[in-house]
């Protein structure tokens, strides 16, 4: 692949733009996109396993989508919902209201960003419950806003020369029983990780004093780590009897993405207060809180009100994407191919030992790359290689947690296309353990 456009392209990108958002993998230039193919300025076609972050969940560009983005433009753009009344706002809170997890009466509050929203849930939880505190988890990522920030704990870079963060946010550990930090066994613990939060509740933070525990139904930046069902239903007991606001943070993790419209679906959980973004618009700025009536109506304006949020051009891209889910039949899809492909990443790593693990729900799924299957020690170098590789051979893969592939596509991908895609993963697996892919690449892989 010729990629020379792409790089002189990133060289002028390097003199303008802030250091301050950049986590390259590659220099990857987009030109168009489509289904699940990404095409660069240079020409070249790639399968996409990474949906922007998991931002298209409907796909790059669905005609449904875009169709419905055009119609709402020639109407008119925006007219900010803080002074006026829309029907595409109105028909997507309703939507909302349906599909999320709960058998109660719901409201929803509009924004820009997965930020935002997480920022507005510290704002409305307190305001109901006139309690301080909030419970996050260690490895967790929330966001970039002050707020959003003070609950992630993933990442000293986050926190460095810009504090204090917002007072009384505490992190626990979550429950990651591949890498379980009290050497127990899923089948035989004793929630060891809980009764952190028990001792915690018991010590310093008073369980009166807590507002609301947020957390990932699959810890996302944290490596895809899926929590134990006997855990969540624990921690929604310790919450259902102190008073304490249970929040689902499914802005990684929603619409369809698990195999379920949400992922704490997987869980038998209503909680109290869900959190969407990313895909809920096909990447378009939009967020959404959407919790009990009874806490929704408890704080008043301008607490969380933007000039741009809810904007009919988003909204209308949301109510589409959501169809297409649904008409498209997504969720299921999506639960027979994340099947398909951890059997598939299983038969490899019975080939590699470089694979320490393979775990997730639906098409979030994790491969975890290790330098010792015993110590479980990180491999940083195999992630930035093999994601590199992959991407000079036609796919776009990414990383977090400094080694774990992230295989997050969209939902509408083929079979066929998913084939393609792990086959180059293993190609370039065995290209990394031949020692085929140069160290100068590791000066361009960053990731996350």
């Amino acid at each position: 692949m010729n990629h020379e456009m792409c790089k002189k392209l990133v060289n002028e990108d390097d003199k303008v733009l802030s250091s301050c958002f950049r986590m390259p993998y590659y220099p990857l230039a987009v030109k168009r996109s489509y289904g699940s193919i990404v095409e660069d300025i240079d020409g070249n076609s790639f399968i996409d396993l990474f949906s922007s972050a998991s931002s298209l969940n409907a796909g790059h560009c669905h005609p449904k989508v875009v169709e419905a983005i055009i119609e709402q433009s020639k109407k008119f753009t925006h007219y900010s919902p803080v002074y006026s009344y829309n029907e595409p706002l109105v028909e997507l809170a309703n939507k909302l209201c349906d599909i999320t997890p709960g058998n109660y009466k719901k409201r929803v509050a509009f924004g820009l960003s997965g930020s935002d929203a997480n920022d507005g849930m510290i704002k409305l939880a307190r305001y109901y419950t006139g309690r301080s505190k909030i419970v996050s988890f260690i490895q967790a990522y929330h966001g970039s806003t002050y707020g959003s920030m003070s609950l992630s704990a993933i990442s000293l870079n986050m926190r460095r020369k810009i504090g204090p963060m917002l007072p009384d946010i505490y992190h626990i550990p979550y429950p990651d029983c591949y890498r379980c930090k009290f050497g127990q066994k899923e089948d035989t613990c004793s929630l060891e990780c809980l009764k952190q939060f028990e001792t915690a509740m018991e010590y310093y933070i008073p369980a009166e004093e807590i507002a609301a525990v947020i957390i990932e139904p699959v810890a996302g930046d944290a490596g895809l780590v899926v929590p134990p069902k006997k855990y969540m239903e624990g921690l929604y007991e310790i919450c259902k009897a102190n008073g304490i606001l249970f929040v689902s943070e499914e802005v990684q993790q929603g619409l369809g993405r698990t195999g379920k419209w949400f992922g704490i679906e997987h869980f038998g959980i209503e909680p109290d207060i869900v959190i969407i973004a990313k895909s809920l618009a096909s990447g378009l700025p939009l967020s959404a809180i959407v919790g009990r009536e009874e806490i929704m109506q408890s704080w008043q304006a301008p607490v969380h009100a933007f000039t741009t949020a809810g904007n009919p051009v988003c909204c209308s891209a949301a109510v589409a994407t959501l169809k297409v889910i649904e008409e498209e039949n997504l969720i299921e899809h999506t639960r027979e191919m994340g099947e398909y492909v951890k059997e598939r990443l299983n038969l490899i790593k019975d080939k590699y030992t470089l694979i320490g693990d393979v775990r997730g729900l639906g098409l979030s799924i994790g491969v975890d790359l290790v330098k010792d299957r015993v110590t479980k020690e990180r491999n940083k170098e195999a992630a930035s290689k093999i994601c590199y590789r992959c991407w000079e051979k036609g796919l776009i893969l990414a990383f977090f947690a400094n080694n774990v592939l992230r295989i997050q596509p969209p939902l509408i991908i083929k079979k066929e296309e998913l084939d393609t895609a792990i086959d180059i993963i293993e190609g370039a697996i065995s290209d990394f353990l031949a020692g085929d892919i140069p160290d100068e690449i590791l000066r361009i892989a960053k990731g996350w």
